[in-house]
């Protein structure tokens, strides 16, 4: 039996005669080649790059590109467009796999699909000659925060919590333009702590971040300043969608972890949150009581509905469930 070939992240990337990037995640895969290529270049300056696209592969390209050369240099073949390849490309491929050139490292960028399985089951099963790079998409918010530490890790930089949590509420979305963020933010701060007035500075307004801040004001009994907002992220375009979605997260985290007991790790674990939401949802329930949590949970299904079509103004159902939270689930007619 085959042995199973060793999967690593996309930052653990290493040199192998066979790899395999696999996932939908291109920016990630387009980063973890670029760490290749430098590691092999810093070895040798004479590393030469060949770029293959299996999707427009005319047959012999691989076996050509990588026959021996005169001088042995190294060589880094990028092959890109497996997941839409051509029949002449797999029949070559898994011929090469099978009997790999010396010198040659080969790197399958595959984003994802049904074409090219065999391909990809031979890779996996490859043993040691080969490395699967996952490069899969960063959804979760605590993936997110770990990218983002990556980020300044590697750069030697540091974050202040608050503002690492800021900036990952600012691009919730796009990948890339949270690495550009990270990278904007750790030139600016000129070998100084990443503060949250320097990520608010730049990226505040923001319609992701947004969103979020209107539930953390709203939540804090800050109404007036949290209607303000919202009527700005309004105007700039955001989804009222995405206004109810930030503010359902954040209540549940609030009842999830006021309904539980113990130290914040133990909560965290049991819940499987990450311990700063958990202390964050802590401090959030200051104030609450447990009849006003319910209601304002109840205020904030309804106007998911009046926003998905169930009512004639969502406008207005979003700013009636911001003033009902700002005032800890009651009704601004029972004041």
């Amino acid at each position: 039996m085959a042995a199973t070939a060793p999967v690593v992240p996309w930052h653990g990337i290493r040199e192998a005669a066979l790899i395999l990037l696999s996932g939908n995640e291109s920016f990630l895969a387009d980063r973890a080649l670029q760490i290749l290529q430098d590691r092999m270049r810093s070895v040798d300056p004479q590393l030469e790059i060949i770029d293959l696209d299996a999707s427009t592969y005319g047959e012999g390209e691989l076996l050509y590109a990588a026959s021996p050369s005169l001088f042995g240099e190294p060589r880094l073949i990028r092959i890109t467009g497996v997941e839409g390849c051509t029949d002449a490309f797999l029949i070559d491929a898994l011929a090469y796999v099978e009997s790999p050139q010396p010198q040659v490292v080969v790197a399958f960028r595959h984003g994802g699909g049904n074409r090219g399985k065999k391909l990809l089951d031979t890779l996996r099963g490859a043993g040691q000659s080969a490395v699967i790079v996952e490069c899969k998409d960063i959804k979760k918010d605590d993936e997110r925060l770990a990218f983002i530490s990556a980020e300044f890790q590697a750069a030697g930089a540091t974050i202040e919590p608050q503002a690492k949590r800021a900036l990952a509420d600012a691009f919730a979305t796009d990948l890339a333009e949270l690495a550009a963020a990270c990278s904007q933010l750790i030139s600016d701060a000129d070998g100084h702590a990443v503060s949250h007035a320097l990520v608010e500075k730049y990226y505040g307004g923001r319609v992701e971040a947004t969103t979020f801040q209107i539930a953390d004001h709203a939540i804090g009994g800050r109404g007036a300043e949290a209607l303000i907002l919202l009527r700005h992220a309004l105007h700039s375009g955001a989804e009222p969608v995405l206004v109810v979605a930030a503010f359902a997260m954040k209540l549940r985290q609030m009842a999830q972890v006021g309904g539980a007991s113990g130290g914040v790790d133990q909560v965290a674990s049991t819940l499987g949150l990450p311990p700063w939401q958990v202390r964050n949802a802590r401090t959030s329930l200051q104030g609450w009581d447990e009849a006003g949590l319910g209601r304002s949970i109840v205020a904030v299904a309804d106007t998911d509905a009046a926003v998905k079509g169930a009512g004639r103004d969502p406008h207005y159902a979003l700013e009636k469930m911001v003033r009902i939270v700002s005032l800890r689930g009651k009704e601004p007619s029972l004041r």
